[in-house]
């Protein structure tokens, strides 16, 4: 058998299956609320507590409503979505735990829009029209964990948000400045979508992610030039694809030692400063597709963990037998199980079988043709 074809056989082309990925959150139905409640057993806990009480409770007066009208309420879950609403309705049932009020037309979110909802865990308002947010809103609410604000008219990030927050979807608004302070006293807080808003470099004021320990942060789909300085070191994932960065430098990795998910595909990016990913010695999942690279980044050999690194769709045209694994053995814990290289110039034949010894199969090396 000839050289060419043992090197086709290894190098066979075949479609990567990501293990995960970093579109933003698209809340398709109002049980999205309840899925980690699901996954625990508290939605059939809320279940069983209806069951056990029904039988003893009050019915309450014939003239007080129960449920506002057109919405639909059971198990504490109150779903008013898609109804037209141009404001939240009255008389919310006070121990509604799933409040849903996305596809309407709310405008402002006011003072007593949500009094007596103490035991609210989740709250949609996505996809309305909310540019005005009273400062005391979410004051009643001292229990919300998950609050989906994304399609809407926001100009800056809502204040004084609860102290128990863990989930904010502030996705696809108009903010274009996050002050300083602005998420101040939500130590509880675990992951911000933020994308989709025209945010530039400039729109972050020092201290702006200050008291944060986020595992997960996306500012995809903005205005950013390069990666923003003084996120939270506590991060494992951060996705800042769609922006228009166009280099790695030295220092800008430096804080994220934690990374487990790094996203900078569909950006301007022609260099990655040699020592750059160095820091990032936890990093398992590496997107730098539809950049301008023209070549492999240097360090990927020392990265210890890594396993899955997109770079199609950039201008490599020469692959070196050494850019993805390291010399010698023992230096990598994990085989890498997905590298994609399709739709750029580098001739596959040309790339010595070699280059992916620390594969843990050949079914993970994707490699296609190069169109111009």
């Amino acid at each position: 058998m000839s050289p060419h074809c043992s090197l086709l056989l290894l190098l066979s082309v075949t479609w990567l299956v990501s293990p995960s990925s970093a579109l933003p959150f698209e809340q398709r139905g109002f049980w999205d609320f309840a899925l980690d409640s699901l996954e625990n057993g508290g939605l059939m806990s809320m279940m069983r507590d209806e069951e056990e009480s029904s039988g003893s409770a009050e019915m309450p007066p014939p003239d007080v409503p129960t449920c506002p009208f057109g919405c639909h309420c059971q198990l504490r879950i109150v779903q008013c979505s898609d109804l037209g609403l141009t404001e939240v309705p009255k008389n919310l049932p006070p121990d509604t735990k799933f409040l849903d009020l996305q596809n309407n037309r709310i405008t402002e979110l006011k003072e007593h829009d949500f009094r007596g909802l103490t035991n609210l865990y989740a709250l949609s308002v996505r996809n309305n029209k909310i540019s005005k947010v009273h400062p005391k809103t979410f004051v009643p609410l001292r229990h919300m964990q998950k609050l989906y604000f994304s399609k809407n008219l926001l100009t800056a990030i809502p204040k004084n948000l609860p102290a128990s927050l863990v989930e904010l979807r502030i996705h696809e608004n108009h903010i274009k400045k996050v002050a300083a302070g602005t998420f101040s006293g939500l130590g509880n807080m675990n992951c911000i979508e933020m994308g989709a808003n025209p945010l530039q470099n400039s729109g972050f004021e020092p201290g702006a992610f200050r008291g944060l320990k986020l595992n997960y942060l996306r500012i995809s789909e903005a205005k950013l030039t390069g990666v923003p300085k003084d996120l939270p070191e506590s991060l494992s994932e951060l996705h800042l694809d769609h922006n228009q960065i166009q280099a790695v430098e030295l220092e800008d990795l430096s804080r994220y030692k934690n990374l487990f998910r790094l996203g900078l595909g569909n950006n301007h990016i022609r260099n990655i400063e040699n020592g750059s990913l160095s820091y990032l010695s936890m990093l398992r999942e590496l997107h730098l597709d539809n950049n301008r690279l023209t070549r492999v980044p240097q360090g990927l050999p020392k990265m210890k963990y890594l396993q899955v690194v997109y770079l199609h769709s950039n201008n490599i045209s020469h692959v070196g037998v050494d850019d993805f694994c390291p010399r010698g053995f023992g230096m990598k814990r994990t085989f890498y199980n997905g590298i994609s290289l399709f739709e750029n110039p580098v001739n596959y034949w040309e790339v010595q079988p070699a280059t992916f010894r620390c594969v843990g199969d050949r079914f993970a090396i994707q490699f296609g043709n190069y169109k111009k």
